[in-house]
């Protein structure tokens, strides 16, 4: 398949120096609150990217649930591919993209897993069929077939039938930035490109990159 025929040219906004903010943190959560009320498919999905200890790349998408000062949280399983990959290389990136808005957000930082009682609260908050999952899927790993992750959904089921409590080989995850790149799709491929670099002092540098 040759997809060299297709064209499309972003006239749907700018990013100037004047309009943005000398920290970050505002203008995401700006844009992440613009695709939340454009409506668009899951506005906090983001593709995270980890690496092996030897660098070896791998990307998945995965839901936002927090950012702030602190950081960008996830939750996943420890003993799935990306928690075993961030154990070796704690050195992770998102990418956030809203088609609809021609924008996306990179984000480069280190990784560490959030406090447990941080995990226990998100958990308890999720439906029930989402935490008998947790227990269930032996992520990343190599099943027979799907006839072995119902038949451990019905087993998790019978041992905990109301309160399920948070499995130790699941919780959060914190990314914490030290650089925010954002990019506003323009005309003739010339976009716009501000780039956020967190220097000691948890100052922010703020520059453009050439698109």
């Amino acid at each position: 398949m040759d997809t060299s025929h297709l064209r499309e040219d972003y006239r749907k906004g700018q990013l100037v120096e004047e309009a943005a903010p000398t920290e970050p943190l505002p203008l995401f959560h700006e844009w992440l609150a613009a695709a939340i009320d454009a409506g668009l498919p899951e506005p906090h999905a983001m593709t995270l990217a980890t690496a092996t200890a030897d660098g070896v790349p791998s990307a998945r998408i995965v839901l936002l649930r927090t950012a702030d000062e602190t950081g960008f949280t996830f939750f996943t399983n420890y003993d799935s591919r990306k928690g075993t990959e961030l154990a070796a290389n704690r050195r992770a990136s998102l990418l956030f993209y809203w088609a609809a808005l021609e924008r996306q957000v990179r984000v480069e930082g280190v990784v560490e897993r959030i406090a447990a009682a941080e995990s226990d609260a998100y958990f308890a908050s999720r439906p029930y069929d989402s935490r008998i999952g947790a227990w269930a899927s032996p992520q990343s790993a190599i099943i027979d077939d799907r006839k072995v992750l119902e038949k451990r959904v019905a087993d998790v089921s019978r041992t905990y039938p109301e309160q399920v409590p948070r499995p130790p080989h699941w919780g959060g995850y914190r990314l914490a930035a030290t650089v925010l790149e954002f990019w506003q799709g323009r005309p003739s491929r010339l976009h716009d490109r501000l780039r956020y670099l967190r220097l000691p002092g948890e100052i922010w540098e703020r520059c453009r990159l050439a698109p």
